[in-house]
């Protein structure tokens, strides 16, 4: 019997992809979840709302942005970040946003500007933004380069209380060939890099970064923080040996935190802000 139930294990999770596996480990306790919630028009201009059923005592809500290379990605696929997250006691909005070839840059950071607009104005309450790789490079470009928010209304500084960056983009040029279309379609390949944006007055910025990441080079992380640190910024770098690019926040879900200590570390950064 046991045999049988071990083979069952085995075929059902060669049949998932890693993000179904982890959603399927991951508990259904501790939120309220509210789906769907239009900030503009199209299918994928939608966020899910998790409420926690423990709130901190006015925490910021956190807007996370996922990876996939701006080319893929679904909101639905992220759970496993928002209960970790609103088992902490904040209130999490995980937006989708418009991919390529659909669009290219800049309309997913314009995208990311609306959802945060939009959860901002429905809690009225101020914002801590979380990506991971490409959704690090959107949370990335909203914190240091204010246009974004501001053509919605948000004043950057007032609303965005920190930003965390997990094994993302920021400083990537030259674009590779399969990049330059999605980045750079006008020709100009430096608007698209956060690093062009670092200023010293920024919100401040956590940076999570896996030493063995290939698809991501530590460099982005190294970099952008060296150019904040040179203007007075407050930067916060966190680097795992032998971490690779999905293990940081694949860390995030309960079940896998033996892979990198990642949430209680960005847990830890937060709760030292007062956040």
């Amino acid at each position: 019997m046991c045999r049988l139930i071990g083979l069952f294990v085995l075929s059902f999770l060669a049949a998932c992809s890693p993000l179904q596996i982890v959603d399927h480990l991951t508990p259904k306790t501790g939120y309220e979840r509210v789906q769907g919630i239009p900030y503009g028009e199209g299918p994928r201009r939608t966020y899910d709302l998790y409420e926690p059923t423990g709130p901190r005592r006015d925490a910021p809500a956190i807007v996370y942005f996922y990876g996939g290379g701006w080319k893929t990605g679904d909101k639905n696929k992220y759970r496993f970040v928002a209960q970790t997250l609103a088992k902490a006691g904040y209130t999490v909005a995980i937006p989708d946003y418009r991919l390529y070839p659909d669009v290219t840059f800049p309309a997913f950071v314009e995208d990311g500007a609306k959802a945060v607009a939009a959860v901002w104005r429905r809690l009225d309450r101020p914002v801590i933004l979380i990506g991971h790789s490409a959704g690090a490079h959107i949370a990335m470009m909203l914190t240091l380069d204010s246009t974004w928010l501001a053509a919605e209304g948000i004043d950057v500084d007032a609303t965005v209380k920190a930003t965390v960056g997990l094994a993302g983009p920021y400083d990537f040029l030259p674009l590779s060939d399969n990049l330059r279309p999605i980045l750079a379609p006008g020709g100009d390949p430096d608007a698209s890099q956060p690093i062009a944006y670092a200023r010293g007055d920024a919100p401040p910025l956590l940076l999570v970064h896996g030493e063995a990441d290939r698809t991501v080079l530590p460099k982005n992380t190294a970099n952008l923080a060296a150019a904040i640190e040179r203007l007075g910024g407050d930067v916060t770098v966190i680097t795992y040996p032998k971490v690779a690019h999905a293990g940081v926040i694949g860390a995030f879900s309960k079940r896998l935190a033996f892979l990198a200590p990642t949430r209680a570390d960005v847990l830890r950064w937060l709760d030292g802000r007062g956040l």
